[in-house]
């Protein structure tokens, strides 16, 4: 098993931007992917981003394409997700997510291990 904590969420202004980090725990000696998701008040989870063991390749939804960017630090077990030029609309809570089967990756089934979310908001 794997567990994953979040961190680095926060309250920003539109344009700005943060880090989240996403640090794994237990069976992480194993090649594993990691995705990022979010969910916005009232709106299903939505993928954001994925990443494999090697960190090639990475995926990311249109929405955060060209602004996001996710990278990973495999001998410090980590994932991060930097975040510029924040929007009002990228408000949510994100959640990290792990798997040691590597599908599509942007989809919630994909995970077979969740973190407990950081929140994430962004004022106009």
């Amino acid at each position: 098993q794997v567990q994953l904590v979040e961190s680095g969420g926060g309250l920003v202004q539109a344009g700005d931007s943060l880090r989240l980090s996403c640090a794994a725990s237990g069976r992480t000696s194993s090649s594993y992917f990691v995705g990022w998701f979010r969910q916005a008040p009232g709106k299903e989870r939505e993928f954001v981003a994925a990443i494999s063991w090697t960190g090639r390749p990475t995926n990311y939804a249109d929405s955060v394409k060209d602004r996001f960017t996710i990278s990973r630090d495999n001998a410090e077990n980590t994932v991060y997700l930097q975040m510029n030029s924040l929007k009002p609309e990228d408000t949510a809570i994100y959640y990290c997510a792990a798997t040691f089967v590597g599908s599509t990756l942007f989809r919630e089934y994909d995970y077979d291990y969740w973190g407990q979310g950081t929140q994430v908001t962004v004022s106009s």
